[in-house]
């Protein structure tokens, strides 16, 4: 069914049409711009993971306490580790907004 729309170049002369009317030619540009957009963030991210897939040899250290492997966790030891990052953002929340107000003034 599909395939018989684009069968003559008429078809596709409405449908152009239509969707020129339906979303107007002030959006299209937009639309085609958020599109490519969306196509540059998909291709950057398919080559993130096969870079993931290919470690290399420099290796970044982070701050935050990594969980144990989901097969040793045990559901207190998960209860006890989100309370702990819950403990963590609160002490910074209060930090982040008195930093927000003073660029504010």
């Amino acid at each position: 069914m599909i395939s018989d729309l684009f069968d003559s170049p008429w078809k596709v002369l409405i449908l152009a049409v239509v969707i020129l009317v339906l979303f107007g030619s002030k959006k299209l540009p937009g639309a085609a711009r958020s599109l490519g957009q969306s196509m540059r963030i998909l291709k950057t991210e398919i080559h993130t993971l096969q870079d993931d897939e290919h470690p290399t040899a420099t290796t970044t250290t982070t701050t935050a306490t990594v969980p144990p492997p989901p097969a040793q966790i045990t559901h207190q030891q998960q209860v006890d580790h989100l309370q702990q990052q819950l403990d963590e953002l609160r002490t910074q929340a209060p930090a982040a907004e008195a930093q927000q107000t003073h660029q504010a003034s």
